[in-house]
C-alpha cells in the first residue's frame, strides 16, 4: 500500500508541477482558462500534501498517532483547500460560459485583472469559511479513547469522538459545507445549461465538437470531485458500511489531484504540444 500511495503522490506532484511550468513558459497558453488551471494545479499540490505524507509515514513507521493540534491544522487546511477547489471549479465554469456564449466579449470580460480578482476571492473565501467548522469542532468536548476510524482528521470521525451535545455544531458545519459545495455546484450546473443551449444552436457538427471539447476536461474533473464528495458528505450515514467513507475519501483527496493533470493534458492539444516542446528543449540541453 505504501508503494501504491507513494507512486500516486509522486506522480501527482510531477503532473501538476508540469502543468504549471508548461502554462508559465508558453505564451500561447497565457489565457484565462489556463490561468485558472494553474491555480487548480497549485491547489492540488497542497491538497494532496495535506493528507498523503502523513498516511505514508503511518504505513512505514506503524505509528498511527497524530498530535492534537496538528490534527486540527490538517482539518483546517483540508477543508480550506476543498472549499477553494469548489470555488475554482465554479469560476472555471463561468469562464467557459463567457468563452462560448459571449466569444466576442471574452477577452474584455475575462481580462487579467478580473482573473486575478476571481482567483484571489476563491482562495480568501476558502481560508475564511474553513475557520468556522474547524473552530467549532475544536471546542467539542472529547472523551474516551481518541481513535479515529480514518486515515486523516476529518469532521465526521472527529465529531464521532464527542461525548456531549453536538447538534448545533453539526448543523452549522453542514450549513457551511452545504453552502460551499451546493452554491458552487449550482453555478456550474447553471453555466453548463447555458453552454449546452448555446452549443445546440451551432449548426455545424465541427463547431459543436470544438465548443464542447473546450469544456469536456473541466466537466470531467467536476463530475469526479463532486461525485466522490457528495457520496461521503451528502449521503445518509446509515447507508455507510465499514470503510465506506475512507474509500471514497481517497478518491477526492488523492485520486482527483492525481487525475486532474492527466485529464487536462490528454484532452487538450495545446497542453500536449507545450509538453512536447518542453521535452524537446530538455532533450536538446541534455544531449546537445
Amino acid at each position: 500500500m505504501f508503494t501504491v500511495f507513494f507512486v500516486i503522490y509522486l506522480l501527482t506532484l510531477i503532473g501538476n508541477i508540469l502543468i504549471i511550468l508548461v502554462v508559465c513558459y508558453h505564451i500561447n497558453l497565457h489565457t484565462p482558462m489556463y490561468f485558472f488551471i494553474t491555480n487548480l494545479s497549485f491547489l492540488e499540490i497542497w491538497y494532496v500534501s495535506t493528507t498523503t505524507p502523513n498516511l505514508l509515514a503511518m504505513l512505514v513507521t506503524k505509528n498511527k498517532r497524530i498530535p492534537f493540534r496538528w490534527c486540527f491544522v490538517q482539518l483546517y487546511m483540508f477543508h480550506t483547500l476543498g472549499i477553494t477547489e469548489c470555488n475554482l471549479l465554479a469560476i472555471m465554469a463561468i469562464d467557459r460560459y463567457v468563452a462560448i456564449c459571449k466569444p466576442l466579449r471574452y477577452k474584455t470580460i475575462m481580462n487579467i485583472n478580473v482573473c486575478i480578482y476571481l482567483a484571489s476571492m476563491c482562495w480568501i473565501l476558502g481560508f475564511l469559511m474553513a475557520i468556522i467548522p474547524t473552530t467549532l469542532t475544536s471546542q467539542v468536548p472529547f472523551c474516551g479513547r481518541y481513535i479515529l476510524n480514518h486515515y486523516f482528521c476529518d469532521l465526521a470521525p472527529l465529531l464521532s469522538l464527542s461525548c456531549g451535545d453536538i447538534t448545533l455544531t453539526v448543523t452549522i458545519n453542514r450549513c457551511v459545507g452545504g453552502f460551499a459545495t451546493m452554491f458552487n455546484l449550482a453555478i456550474v450546473i447553471a453555466m453548463y445549461i447555458n453552454i449546452i443551449i448555446a452549443i445546440m444552436k451551432i449548426k455545424t457538427n465541427t463547431g459543436q465538437t470544438k465548443a464542447f471539447s473546450t469544456c469536456s476536461s473541466h466537466l470531467t474533473v467536476v463530475t469526479l470531485f463532486y461525485g466522490a464528495a457528495c457520496i461521503v458528505y451528502a449521503s445518509p450515514k446509515e447507508v455507510h458500511l465499514g470503510d465506506f467513507d475512507k474509500i471514497f475519501a481517497i478518491v477526492y483527496a488523492m485520486l482527483t489531484p492525481f487525475l486532474n493533470p492527466i485529464i487536462y493534458s490528454l484532452r487538450n492539444q495545446e497542453v500536449l504540444s507545450g509538453l512536447r516542446r518542453g521535452i524537446q528543449k530538455i532533450t536538446i540541453l541534455i544531449y546537445g
